[in-house]
């Protein structure tokens, strides 16, 4: 129903940044969330961002806040995630992936999340 392919990772130095894409095909509706994860080596997959496809509701987790932005293009059907002032521990692989929510509600977890993409990797030097 809903593939995802994300797009524009890289190895970079410490404080660069990067921009993240993820398209998507088929139906967003305005309910779902549209989120990003990662999974660094021997850690689990933890939240990064997330938003709400109408676009009037957002969460970050406390690690990026300030240093990373969510925003989506409704006519490109595609979703970014702008990696600024990257440090050593961002490191991950990075997914994007869509969930159905409620009204305002932007979901964390990801077992909230059913359509995922194969990921991109970010790799941060120091």
């Amino acid at each position: 129903q809903v593939q995802l392919v994300e797009s524009g990772g890289g190895s970079v130095k410490s404080g660069a940044s990067v921009r993240l894409s993820c398209t998507a095909s088929g139906r967003i509706y305005p309910n779902y969330n549209l989120g990003w994860f990662r999974q660094a080596p021997e850690k689990e997959r933890q939240f990064v961002a997330a938003m709400n496809w109408i676009g009037d509701n957002s969460n970050y987790t406390d690690s990026v806040k300030g240093r990373f932005t969510i925003s989506r293009d409704n006519n490109k059907n595609t979703l970014y995630l702008d990696l600024n002032n990257l440090k050593p521990e961002d490191t991950a692989v990075y997914y994007c992936a869509a969930g159905w929510s409620l009204y305002r509600i932007v979901k964390t977890n990801p077992t909230d999340y059913y359509y995922w993409g194969q990921g991109t990797q970010v790799t941060v030097s120091s």
